[in-house]
């Protein structure tokens, strides 16, 4: 009786209810998750927090990851629910569909916006089927935008979500910054605002608001810092460019552009310049829009230049980083519902009413692009997730099980690619790189990249233990064409059905000859 009533509310649910593409992004979040097959970058976390003998050994693997603590906790948590990676998917899918409710609930945008929105790029693949911690991006900055009318009476509220926020990765602290940064100009200029907030306020709220931001930007700096052990800075396998470069100048500025179309040039020099002068011309219309709300347009700039900053001087990103660009643009028009309207940009650089009215119709044109840009990008991602495997490794995994493989001991190269495998067998491997057992994958002294000769060799060392057995079986990510003159080498099975070509598995028996 209690399915014909849901199924009755569902369907007197009206096209146009935010209920209604919530529940449909639900499911299919839920097909989608179920359908993927994880790699690497979501299993090692796993990992990390599942191999980890102590809390002081976990904090310390953390800090190679060149991520913050917040996800991996989350995991601790998670874990005692159950000892599954299945379980971490099921809670990124969560935590989507929490960001997603907050977007159409309290975000300003019209229904047209939030439906493409919704099936976009960030909300409907990369932030939803790939469980990794930018997710927490989402929420938390919809979750500051959703409750930022708080601030009239505590800062609280937003400072939790803050701290949470420079907690989730790299790029959220600089959002994050960026944030705070703008609450604090609001507070030192907006005179009504803060006696508003003073009259209003608990005595203590602003001195714990901002120990609980000054804090939980010490713990997320502190984390992402990597040891001096760390031979790829966090996961960057460079350091800081300080000197000047021009194309890399104009690459770093192409990463907006990239955000927001998801074409990302990379050399040539013509498609830099055009994507670049193509994004600052979208970022001036965005600027002349929010020239009524002085501190939206505060926002907008500080955010994309600490953004672009850090995208020149450290690390020029992949798509699930530069997607914070993304939510800037999200949350500085969001936040600008909520100021009231000011002359202050207006008359100081003489902005007048036709040209802001121009601008407004523009970005609004440009901005309908990027939704429908994204929204062909979520909708290609999302099937393609369906149709060809992120990682060959479930496939890889599922055969080890089915062959009573699982309890043999396997050989697995290279060790950051095999990582995903130790997740889904719930096993360690003997790794050649370590020349040990493990599972999760640190790139720190003590890891030694190997090449296939030196992989043959080492298991014609351990099949000399009269300890293993007489066979081994070993697991590479690229196909072995070497041969050795004491070993005998026999393909068994390959899985090459995988859209991230590092982790394509090939399984061969290896055993010595007898002489």
């Amino acid at each position: 009786m209690s399915s014909k009533k849901l199924i009755n509310r569902f369907t007197q649910l009206s096209s146009d209810s935010p209920w209604l593409i919530i529940i449909i992004f639900s499911v299919l979040g839920l097909v989608g998750i179920i359908n993927h097959a994880m790699w690497r970058d979501e299993l090692n976390p796993w990992l990390i927090v599942r191999d980890s003998t102590s809390f002081g050994e976990l904090i310390n693997n953390i800090r190679y990851e060149g991520h913050p603590v917040l996800w991996y906790f989350s995991l601790v948590v998670i874990r005692m629910i159950a000892d599954t990676p299945v379980i971490m998917q099921i809670f990124h899918l969560s935590i989507t569909i929490l960001a997603v409710i907050l977007f159409w609930l309290y975000s300003p945008f019209n229904y047209q916006q939030k439906l493409i929105f919704t099936f976009g790029y960030f909300p409907f693949y990369e932030y939803l089927l790939i469980s990794r911690n930018y997710a927490f991006s989402l929420l938390f900055v919809f979750g500051f935008c959703a409750v930022f009318p708080s601030r009239k009476k505590t800062y609280l509220y937003l400072a939790i979500l803050l701290g949470l926020l420079a907690n989730s990765s790299a790029y959220a602290l600089l959002v994050a910054l960026s944030l705070s940064l703008t609450l604090l100009v609001e507070f030192c200029f907006d005179r009504e605002h803060r006696q508003q907030y003073i009259h209003q306020s608990q005595r203590y709220d602003l001195f714990l608001s901002i120990s609980i931001i000054i804090f939980a930007f010490i713990l997320s700096i502190l984390t992402i810092t990597p040891p001096s052990d760390s031979y790829l800075h966090g996961g960057l396998d460079n350091g800081w460019l300080l000197q000047l470069d021009f194309q890399h100048f104009l690459r770093s500025i192409s990463r907006l552009f990239g955000t927001y179309f998801l074409i990302v040039p990379h050399k040539r020099w013509l498609d830099l310049i055009v994507c670049s002068l193509i994004v600052i011309f979208i970022c001036v219309l965005t600027v002349i829009r929010l020239s009524k709300k002085p501190f939206s347009v505060f926002l907008f700039i500080t955010a994309n230049l600490i953004l672009l900053t850090f995208t020149y001087l450290r690390f020029a990103g992949h798509t699930r980083h530069f997607g914070h660009f993304y939510l800037v643009l999200i949350a500085a028009l969001w936040l600008g519902r909520y100021y009231h309207e000011s002359d202050f940009i207006i008359n100081k650089f003489r902005i007048t009413e036709r040209l802001f009215m121009w601008g407004h119709k523009w970005q609004n044109i440009a901005l309908m692009l990027i939704l429908y840009a994204q929204l062909l990008g979520g909708i290609y991602g999302f099937a393609r997730d369906i149709i060809i495997p992120f990682s060959a490794s479930r496939e890889t995994a599922n055969y080890i099980k089915r062959e009573k493989l699982n309890d043999e001991f396997i050989v697995a190269s290279r060790d950051a690619n095999m990582a995903v495998l130790s997740g889904y067998l719930n096993r360690k491997f003997y790794y050649p790189e370590l020349q040990d057992l493990g599972s999760y994958t640190l790139f720190k002294s003590g890891r030694k990249p190997v090449e296939k000769g030196e992989i043959l060799e080492q298991i014609n060392g351990l099949l000399k233990n009269k300890n293993n057995k007489n066979r081994i079986l070993l697991i590479l990510n690229k196909k072995l064409t070497l041969k050795h003159e004491n070993l005998q080498i026999v393909p068994i099975e390959s899985f090459e059905k995988s859209w991230v070509d590092s982790e394509r598995y090939y399984l061969y028996w290896v055993s010595k000859i007898n002489n």
